[in-house]
């Protein structure tokens, strides 16, 4: 019997660009019936740990004035109106990630070298999806110029350059996708910015 599921893994490092790629993901979660989500974060090895599999509402911060979120809504650039919308655009995504009608899985590892380092990072995350066989990986990135990323190197860039696997990169979400996101338009409806 062969596998029908579409499985996808989520990479999460609490960061804006995360923000971002979990909402897209959400998406794709609500208009893929097949998909088999993974969200996977990256830890410092603590004394004695071992990479365990633990449910995303496990992780996930329950109420939405949480540090995390304060970190992603209350950046000094944001107006109150900005602040208030993503404050919106974490509660959606929060209720997709957490439906029971979808299938949602968290996992962590942890590493032994220091995860500053962006090819164990890169690693870390390719060995994980190859051996769990995933369909795809989806990141969020800053959207550096190419030139940029090769000078400084980026996590993003090393995966997508590394990865046999098909890697999706998500920018800093679009005005038009976000408003598409908020009143449940799919989001292969929504036209392509220029």
């Amino acid at each position: 019997m062969t596998d029908t599921r579409f499985k996808v893994l989520l990479y999460s490092d609490g960061s804006h660009q995360a923000f971002s790629a979990a909402v897209y993901t959400a998406t794709l979660l609500q208009n893929t019936p097949n998909m088999y989500l993974t969200i996977l974060h990256i830890h410092d090895r603590d004394a004695g740990s071992e990479g365990k599999k633990l449910s995303w509402i496990q992780t996930w911060p329950v109420n939405p004035t949480t540090e995390w979120v304060k970190h992603i809504i209350n950046d000094s650039n944001m107006n109150i109106e900005l602040k208030k919308e993503y404050n919106a655009i974490f509660l959606k995504t929060y209720e997709i990630l957490c439906d029971k009608r979808y299938n949602v899985n968290h996992h962590e590892l942890f590493s032994n070298t220091r995860l500053s380092e962006i090819s164990n990072t890169a690693d870390l995350i390719l060995d994980y999806a190859i051996q769990n066989s995933f369909d795809l990986i989806v990141m969020g990135t800053r959207g550096h110029s190419n030139l940029k990323g090769l000078i400084f190197g980026s996590l993003a860039h090393t995966v997508l350059t590394r990865s046999i696997i098909p890697v999706m990169l998500i920018k800093k979400l679009p005005q038009e996708f976000i408003d598409g996101y908020m009143s449940g338009i799919s989001p292969t409806s929504l036209r392509r910015i220029k």
